[in-house]
């Protein structure tokens, strides 16, 4: 027997914050080498235009056990009225390998997603941060700003999408969420300059902005496209000038088309990268050196995000009595 949690249940019950701190501290487990996580296998369907994801994890100072398989297809919104990315999270108990969960893999992801860039602005971003530049205007990054604002006193939110009602949209439900200025801009040059942090979550294949907006003391949380070479949506000179943090070497090496085309091209080494989320949480390596540094966190998705918000999300609905008992 395990427990069916839908959407609407983990919505009823997980917030951003119980999110973070979960994140946080399987970030920290992963730093401290309790994890057990081999590099998610990835379908591509190119008639589709699509791709699966197969994501397992097992955390052992967490006891948590899960695997997601996600789907990513990002013509679905446009041509299908569906969500650009879905998919199920199964949540295991590591003593005996039965079935603890089954739980909507869509939400789990957005929520994850959006914690990891919370715990990396926490550490990383000036203290003093209080407005932030957004591209895209999905799910992706309703859940981003969320995290963001639960990280810093943010006052200010300016976004950038390349379907104007779409960012109209986001911009009307995320001011009226938190309660801040959130507002539409009509080019990226906009979102980037004057902006403390800047976010990108979308599905581009080519950079979003130019490096030469930035500004000095700016923090970047680049969570998008990411999936392979030629995929990018930072350009070289935004990597080029930025302390990289990565939530992890391996993974971004293969999967990041921020770095690896900028490697490939000889503009920057795989040295360049400073630490792991993991090594900044522990204290193993620094952060901010200065209110002047420019810092990015570039991720690719770990499935030990899955698994820690998974389980977070089962103790909590075991306690509240939340979802549905099913026997497969």
């Amino acid at each position: 027997m395990g427990l069916l949690l839908a959407k609407s249940d983990l919505e009823s019950i997980l917030t951003m914050k119980d999110v973070m701190e979960a994140v946080e501290e399987a970030f920290r487990q992963y730093a401290m080498g309790t994890v057990k996580m081999p590099l998610r296998p990835v379908i591509n369907i190119e008639k589709y235009n699509g791709m699966m994801l197969y994501m397992p994890a097992y955390i052992g100072g967490m006891d948590a056990l899960a695997v997601k398989v996600v789907s990513i297809y990002p013509n679905n919104p446009t041509n299908y009225n569906l969500p650009t990315l879905s998919g199920t999270v199964m949540l295991t108990d590591p003593k005996t390998g039965s079935l603890l969960s089954l739980m909507d893999g869509g939400f789990v992801t957005a929520m994850r997603t959006g914690a990891v860039s919370g715990v990396a602005t926490k550490h990383l971003a000036r203290k003093d941060a209080k407005v932030v530049g957004i591209f895209g205007g999905g799910v992706q990054a309703r859940t981003q700003i969320i995290a963001v604002n639960e990280a810093r006193k943010i006052e200010k939110v300016k976004a950038y999408d390349v379907i104007p009602e779409n960012c109209k949209k986001f911009c009307n439900e995320m001011s009226t969420k938190l309660g801040i200025e959130v507002v539409p801009t009509n080019s990226p040059e906009k979102v980037v300059k004057g902006s403390d942090i800047i976010i990108t979550a979308t599905t581009s294949k080519k950079p979003v902005f130019r490096g030469e907006w930035i500004e000095n003391g700016t923090h970047i949380n680049g969570i998008g496209s990411h999936h392979g070479p030629g995929i990018r949506e930072l350009d070289e000179t935004t990597v080029k000038k930025a302390k990289i943090v990565v939530d992890s070497r391996e993974a971004c090496l293969k999967e990041a088309g921020d770095l690896i085309d900028p490697i490939s091209m000889g503009i920057i080494s795989a040295d360049h990268i400073h630490a792991e989320l993991g090594e900044i949480i522990l204290g193993k390596k620094e952060a901010r050196r200065s209110d002047d540094e420019i810092t990015l966190f570039k991720s690719v998705g770990l499935a030990i995000q899955d698994a820690a918000t998974a389980i977070k999300a089962y103790e909590i609905a075991k306690k509240l009595n939340v979802g549905k008992n099913i026997t497969i």
